[in-house]
């Protein structure tokens, strides 16, 4: 009797594993961005957020003003 339970809870919960694949939304893929380094302190930030200068670019308006007087 012991044996036959143990049967079915293990069936219940292989069975309720695979209702949550299935209703798993899909995986959405990473979206890739460039990446630039600072001509000041050599972090490297994603493009759409540095601050261009005429010498580069940069993580932020301080280091601009530092190296752009």
């Amino acid at each position: 009797m012991f044996l036959i339970v143990l049967v079915l809870a293990w069936r219940w919960r292989g069975w309720r594993a695979s209702e949550q694949r299935r209703r798993a939304p899909p995986e959405t893929p990473l979206q890739v961005t460039d990446m630039v380094r600072c001509a000041q302190c050599g972090v490297h930030i994603p493009a759409n957020e540095a601050v261009a200068g005429r010498k580069g670019q940069y993580c932020s308006t301080a280091h601009r003003l530092a190296m752009e007087p």
